[in-house]
């Protein structure tokens, strides 16, 4: 009985956990915290936070499949096979055919140049690239660590399974998709340490209205030409565009409706919680983690700083039209940094409306992350 007892005792949790299992189960509490008490992007958040404490109380929930001394093959932990999604670039994809079945590209097409603070935006990737170089990384490991810089946690995803840097994504999916929630808090100081009060008060003029037709070849013509110059983002880019002519073809409103609610909500679970099971103490409690979340910061901040210098420059060179914040938006963070340019731009002007301007740079943002992955793709022949 005794004996019993003692076995039933050492079967629990308590006899197995080191003290970083405990720590990480702390920062679990700590993110479920963020998400349902601070409303930090709690669709990401709760998945990623109960993936963390389940690894932490029962790492076995991660293991991998193996053959026992009886030869016989015994089955893997439920959140392994939920990862090797992730590490196929399976859920990745198709967050992104969720995306563009939920996003308006019209202010992008209304307003060319936002392409140009799409694309500043990017700065941050770079920067934290060469930084890792710097501190030691391999050329492939960088690039997947610098992706972070582009607030867009699937690309992140897409690109560490693509260069082979599986053993980084839980540290990379955890930073990526953690500075996605805490935009509204990293992005004001840099943006009002970068504008003036009268820059950050200046009121855009009405967009143009975008037609029907336009919306429709404007998915097209980006896959056509994004995907001939770099084929290795025909994944994320085509899966982008194909969820936003769901949208605006306005023929396929079941795939629309599909791919923007039930799909891309089953997926954002299934990821969510795999990203955070990759959180196990022993993987994640290292220097190289420490890292890998202050060059995300570091690229999210540079990212945040390029198309905001952008916008001030574009705002000289078109005598005082274009509001420099909304270069802030460039970051993929769809559409999270929209509303924070918004938000500033209230802040000194509570009658301007900034955005649908900066929508226009978000969701360049997004094509242009896709098209960063791709370039690092390409240069290490992926």
């Amino acid at each position: 009985m005794l004996e019993t007892l003692s076995n039933l005792v050492h079967q629990t949790a308590f006899f197995n956990l080191t003290w970083g299992n405990y720590i990480m189960i702390l920062v679990a509490f700590a993110f479920l915290y963020l998400a349902i008490k601070k409303g930090f992007e709690p669709l990401l958040l709760i998945p990623i936070a109960f993936g963390m404490l389940l690894v932490n109380i029962y790492p076995s929930i991660m293991a991998a499949p193996y053959t026992d001394a009886a030869g016989v093959e015994q089955a893997g932990g439920l959140l392994y096979y939920f990862f090797k999604l992730d590490e196929w670039s399976v859920f990745p994809s198709l967050i992104f055919l969720g995306v563009g079945a939920m996003t308006d590209f019209g202010p992008l097409i209304a307003n060319p140049i936002s392409f140009l603070m799409g694309a500043a935006a990017q700065l941050g990737i770079y920067v934290a690239y060469f930084l890792a170089i710097l501190l030691g990384f391999s050329g492939k490991a960088a690039a997947a660590i610098s992706i972070i810089g582009g607030a867009d946690g699937p690309t992140s995803l897409f690109l560490c399974g693509k260069l082979g840097q599986t053993a980084l994504m839980g540290p990379i999916a955890v930073a990526a998709y953690s500075y996605m929630s805490l935009v509204p808090i990293i992005q004001p100081p840099v943006m009002k340490l970068l504008t003036t009060e009268k820059e950050r008060k200046i009121k855009m003029e009405q967009l143009r209205p975008v037609s029907k037709l336009e919306k429709i070849l404007f998915p097209v013509i980006i896959t056509v030409v994004v995907c001939l110059i770099l084929p290795s983002t025909a994944p994320l880019v085509g899966m982008l565009m194909l969820g936003n002519l769901f949208r605006e073809s306005g023929v396929v409103k079941q795939l629309t409706e599909t791919a923007s609610n039930a799909m891309m909500y089953i997926v954002v679970i299934l990821l969510g919680t795999s990203v955070g099971a990759t959180t196990s103490a022993e993987s994640f409690l290292n220097v190289t983690t420490l890292k890998i979340v202050a060059l995300g910061l570091i690229a999210f901040i540079f990212g945040t700083a390029g198309g905001v210098l952008l916008g001030k420059l574009l705002c000289r060179l078109s005598g005082g039209k274009i509001n420099p914040l909304i270069g802030s938006a460039g970051v993929s963070a769809v559409p999270m940094a929209a509303r924070v340019s918004q938000k500033v731009g209230a802040e000194a002007d509570p009658t301007n409306f900034l955005l649908m301007h900066a929508m226009g740079p978000n969701v360049a943002g997004v094509i242009g992350t896709a098209v960063a992955a791709g370039t690092f793709m390409a240069i290490f022949g992926v």
